[in-house]
């Protein structure tokens, strides 16, 4: 990787924090394109699923990540994740890929596979990538890093209230083993990234975060 800063800006953060939905708008603002990286996360755990992989069998998975393919695809202006050439975009969201994502993630073969894809998708343009390690892993050298976060129980009500769920503690007690599960993991641990800019969405709309970073980056051109 060139040491030299890129045409991309890394958003990390954990879940909830409202990374996709700002990474996207801020993406059609600068006209550059979009990567949602845990997409691709949870495409490589449906093709696990589907291939009836045990979660306990770290080398099939490995053996699986080497040879899957996943594409991201702007479609009509809907980002779209395609497995093996099938729109999987609505599948990768049910609540057994979501389960099943941390462990499959943790895996350091399906990272490296993941990290392959991700570093190809930059080199067709300006990007603006979104994750958990994106500014400290995949993209050291990116132009601008920001790091979104949010009180747990913030970001907890608003993952309930995407799903539909008027459950806001068990969706609290779940995303802090999801927290845990990113924080600790060997592989890529979620980081801030030392040159990361923190922004607290608590009391910011999308649009006046999406404001503050395109501020940010042109102020770094």
């Amino acid at each position: 990787m060139s040491s030299k800063p890129r045409s991309i800006v890394a958003i990390d953060g954990p879940a909830g924090a409202g990374k996709s939905t700002v990474a996207r708008r801020l993406a059609e603002r600068l006209g550059w394109r979009f990567l949602d990286t845990g997409a691709l996360y949870r495409a490589m755990t449906l093709a696990v699923v589907r291939a009836g992989i045990s979660p306990t069998d770290a080398e099939a998975m490995a053996r699986l990540a080497d040879a899957v393919e996943i594409e991201l695809r702007d479609v009509g202006g809907v980002h779209k994740v395609f497995l093996g050439g099938e729109d999987v975009s609505a599948e990768i969201r049910g609540p057994g890929v979501s389960k099943l994502v941390p462990t499959v993630a943790a895996l350091a073969r399906v990272r490296e596979a993941m990290v392959r894809i991700q570093r190809a998708y930059a080199d067709q343009g300006p990007l603006v990538a979104e994750g958990r390690d994106i500014g400290t892993v995949v993209f050291p050298d990116a132009g601008v890093k920001f790091y979104l976060d949010a009180d747990p129980r913030v970001r907890a009500a608003r993952r309930a209230a995407e799903r539909g769920d008027a459950d806001v503690e068990a969706t609290l007690t779940e995303q802090r083993e999801r927290d845990r599960q990113d924080s600790t993991r060997h592989e890529s641990p979620l980081a801030r990234a030392s040159d990361a800019v923190y922004v607290n969405s608590e009391e910011l709309s999308a649009e006046e975060i999406v404001e503050l970073m395109a501020k940010r980056i042109h102020g770094a051109r």
